[in-house]
């Protein structure tokens, strides 16, 4: 290895030492309470597939008769080629379905949030950052040029202190907080925020990844479940998550996202999301309009699964969602845990430090609407089989 080079092969051997060396697992079949993974059929709660989408047959449907109708990709990007009758019609009714005024449809979720955040504020402006919010926010924020200022995650006494100790030095400012954070699960104070922020007079931007097809009438997200529409400045979101896709949504102020669309270089300098992709989005909005069945069955399995994790002895965290964090402590307990439950047929990733803070590692379970009371059942059986084998409980 080149001299210049060799600090690499240190760097990942110290990360190995730490338990925090990440090794990439082989998926070798659709995503499914069941699947295929490193050549082994396992118990699957690990995807972010909440209700069961990922493979579900009304969007492959959508997604064939889409490549036959339109092709297998864009070719362009949004503003210049690539804006087709698909994405125009998404767009409005992702607008419709939550309730706001526009929407946009980019790439990703994490792309979604580089996109929005800094048409809005500069290097002449402050934001104020959930300390727990998500590494996309965080990389949003940066690349503004804005000054960040943390506040103390899920507390809005403490938003609207740094609020009144920062703004004045600013030309204008941002509060940003996610709604349901990936890795505890809970759920943030968001009329509380609002409140605080329309006080202070700053913008307002929520990241619904994990609360669009979870919280909310029939899914339709955080703003909603808090009974807050039209209020939110920006709303973003994934499509990658409970809607089984791929894809990000900023939603809210018609005057917002008009703007967004001229400013927003992730929107404007990188190719549109395919016709299949965008198809299969459409029905998945579709499901969830018709019927909020599949959003009941995954709170009903979450609330089972988290309170017999909690009966055989499991802390799982502060958890307001199906989100069911199991706290282990240090890093490489949690990666032996995920070996073990690997081994007994069962798929769940350790998360630790940078991703959680040092002393916070854990399992991370994902229940879907696609698992049966079977599939929990056997899950809970090798939790505990597990957890006694390593002393957890």
């Amino acid at each position: 290895m080149a001299e210049q080079l060799a600090w690499i092969a240190e760097e990942v051997a110290s990360l190995e030492r730490q338990g925090l060396l990440i090794n990439l697992r082989t998926i070798g079949s659709a995503v499914g309470p069941w699947m295929v993974v490193d050549g082994q059929r396992v118990l699957n709660m690990c995807t972010n597939d909440y209700l069961g989408l990922a493979n579900h047959a009304a969007l492959r449907q959508a997604a064939q008769a889409a490549i036959a109708e339109w092709g297998v990709g864009p070719a362009a990007v949004r503003s210049i080629a690539g804006t087709t009758a698909l994405h125009v019609q998404l767009e409005k009714r992702l607008a419709q379905f939550k309730g706001v005024e526009d929407a946009l449809y980019v790439q990703s979720g994490f792309c979604a949030n580089q996109a929005v955040i800094a048409p809005l504020v500069g290097k002449e402006d402050v934001i104020f950052s959930d300390r727990l919010n998500h590494a996309s926010i965080i990389d949003g924020c940066r690349l503004s040029g804005a000054k960040i200022v943390p506040y103390a995650h899920g507390d809005a006494a403490d938003a609207e202190r740094v609020i009144q100790e920062n703004l004045p030095n600013f030309r204008r400012g941002l509060l940003i907080s996610d709604g349901v954070f990936s890795m505890d699960g809970d759920i943030a104070p968001l009329a509380d925020l609002y409140a605080v922020a329309a006080r202070q007079g700053v913008m307002t931007m929520v990241d619904d990844a994990h609360g669009e097809g979870v919280l909310g009438r029939g899914g339709r997200g955080i703003v909603d479940h808090f009974g807050l529409h039209g209020r939110l400045d920006v709303e973003v979101g994934t499509l990658s998550k409970a809607f089984g896709v791929v894809g990000g949504v900023i939603a809210g102020k018609k005057t917002v996202i008009d703007f967004v669309r001229q400013k927003a270089r992730p929107f404007l300098f990188s190719s549109a999301v395919t016709p299949a992709d965008t198809a299969a989005c459409l029905a998945a909005v579709d499901l969830l309009e018709q019927s909020t069945e599949l959003v009941d069955r995954l709170w009903s399995n979450a609330r089972f699964f988290k309170a017999e994790m909690q009966r055989l002895g499991f802390d799982t965290g502060r958890s307001q969602t199906p989100i069911t964090p199991v706290m282990l402590g240090e890093a490489p307990l949690a990666q032996q845990f995920s070996r073990t439950l690997f081994a007994h047929g069962l798929f769940a990733m350790a998360i630790g430090f940078p991703t959680v803070a040092r002393g916070q590692a854990r399992i991370r379970v994902m229940i879907s609407a696609s698992h049966s009371q079977a599939d929990l059942a056997q899950a809970l059986d090798i939790f505990g089989t597990v957890g006694k084998q390593l002393g957890v409980i």
